[in-house]
């Protein structure tokens, strides 16, 4: 329940209270600060390796190649949303991205703890499924006290509400707790995997132009762009070399 509270509720609840009171487009950028997160919580686990029929635990140590492809897509980023920095107040940045930062910790800390507390015994749709009944009593307690201050959701919430479980909650999660599963014991390739969640912006972007009819990236836009996929193709390079 603990560290699936952390993973799920601490995940979801300061993202939720983000989008409220930040821009989307300040938390989606601030979010990637996840694809480090992982990275720098190596050294609170623990990786096992067998040595002459004995098990031994040794503690997990940041990858720093990683981390440093990493930060590359960090910076692609925030160049993309530098555009539009100077249209936020000091309010909304204090709201919007200290909870986003406290979420961007939570979900990898949560799912590597629960990879390590399950120790391969079960797969990874049990694992979505157990965290999130576990973490039930959370969400239990944070939908009693939002009926008792603002009452009952309406229709259009409750519809958005499912679309996100769906895409985000199910798809999403189940996905990316397999990559995380082929690839748990190995500090690098977690990495670049935890990296991969930086190409939603991309998509997203494309989203909001063919779909929404958003305005075209500029160039500041664009040069962001450019470090995120090239930061992107040498994970895929790199992870490459470490198979």
């Amino acid at each position: 329940m603990k560290w699936s509270t952390i993973g799920f509720g601490i995940f979801y609840a300061p993202l939720c209270f983000a989008a409220r009171s930040g821009p989307s487009w300040l938390i989606a950028s601030t979010w990637q600060i996840t694809i480090i997160a992982g990275a720098l919580l190596s050294p609170l686990f623990y990786i096992e390796k067998t040595d002459g029929g004995n098990v031994k635990k040794i503690r997990g140590k940041i990858p720093v190649k990683s981390l440093g492809i990493s930060l590359l897509i960090l910076i692609g980023v925030f160049i993309m949303q530098a555009d539009q920095i100077s249209a936020i107040t000091s309010k909304e940045i204090v709201r919007g991205i200290l909870p986003v930062i406290i979420a961007a910790f939570a979900y990898p800390f949560g799912n590597r703890k629960m990879m390590e507390v399950c120790r391969g015994k079960i797969d990874t749709y049990q694992r979505v499924l157990g965290m999130t009944v576990a973490s039930l009593p959370f969400w239990i307690i944070l939908s009693a006290y939002g009926v008792a201050r603002i009452g009952a959701p309406s229709g259009p919430q409750i519809i958005q509400s499912l679309l996100v479980a769906i895409s985000s909650g199910v798809m999403a999660t189940i996905l990316f707790f397999k990559a995380t599963d082929l690839t748990k014991g190995d500090s690098q390739k977690m990495a670049v995997v935890e990296a991969t969640q930086s190409g939603e912006l991309i998509f997203s972007l494309m989203g909001e132009i063919f779909i929404l009819g958003g305005a075209f990236p500029t160039t500041i836009s664009f040069t962001g762009i450019i470090f995120v996929i090239g930061g992107m193709v040498f994970h895929s390079l790199s992870s490459e070399s470490l198979t």
